[in-house]
């Protein structure tokens, strides 16, 4: 996106790809994230071209944002600039998070959104990312749900068998996500769901649109997110229509279990 658009649409053009499903991912997290002033430590696994990295920082955490290669850590830092947010990138295979220790025991917020369906060792993963926060500290997370409706084609499978980018499962059930979490090590704070109905329809019309013109795939899915923002709960309520994302909000124990 030119540096000039991206400047006049704000953070919101960040959340604006095929998937329409970000922007309520978005409104998810931006829910736990509270405006601070105090900098709290803030890490983003996973981080992509950090569109989530630069949100929190915006709403004033010390944000640092891991993403897969260098390529990806200079289109977010370039993002960030224009925006004027102050979040920092850094590439990382998060499979190797765990041999980070100078992140260790550093963050009051670790978020890990739509990660660890692309890891085979999702435990191994959500350890290294439980290891990084400090005592009290929260983890927010989404992935997959398994009883999610195909969005687009891809989303039926067949899934990867080994590491090359995509899905390497189709999704969590609610109590997959509890076992992960106590294994990790956190305690279960909340357990609900985003992306119903009308923004997987609408990730739909990009996804098809975009095989035509990507361009055309933003002008008819722009004017759809103050819709689908104000009316996709209650219509998936009322259709009972299964949300594409589980969401988890954990907490990382203060004090150590006496024996």
């Amino acid at each position: 996106m030119p540096p000039r658009l991206l400047q006049k649409l704000g953070h919101f053009a960040t959340l604006h790809t095929w998937d329409a499903m970000v922007p309520d991912r978005w409104r998810w997290l931006s829910r736990h994230l509270p405006y601070t002033r105090a900098g709290e430590r803030l890490l983003d696994v996973g981080c992509g071209v950090g569109a989530f990295t630069i949100g929190a920082a915006l709403q004033g955490y010390d944000a640092l944002g891991l993403t897969w290669d260098d390529a990806q850590r200079e289109r977010a830092a370039s993002r960030a600039q224009h925006l004027g947010a102050t979040a920092r990138f850094r590439a990382l295979d998060v499979r190797e998070l765990d041999g980070a220790d100078d992140l260790k025991n550093q963050f009051a917020v670790v978020i890990l959104c739509e990660v660890i369906e692309h890891v085979l060792d999702d435990r191994r993963l959500l350890r290294a990312a439980v290891a990084c926060l400090e005592p009290g500290g929260r983890l927010l997370l989404t992935t997959p749900n398994l009883e999610y409706r195909a969005v687009v084609p891809d989303h039926a499978g067949p899934f990867a068998k080994v590491e090359n980018g995509e899905h390497v499962r189709r999704g969590y059930t609610r109590s997959h996500l509890a076992e992960l979490c106590e294994q990790a090590g956190v305690l279960v704070e909340e357990m609900s769901s985003c992306s119903g109905l009308l923004s997987q329809k609408a990730t739909w019309v990009t996804y098809t649109a975009s095989r035509v013109n990507r361009h055309l795939a933003r002008a008819l899915t722009l004017p759809l997110h103050p819709v689908v923002s104000m009316l996709d709960r209650p219509v998936s309520r009322w259709t009972d229509w299964p949300p594409y994302s589980l969401c988890v909000e954990a907490v990382k124990p203060r004090f150590e279990k006496r024996t």
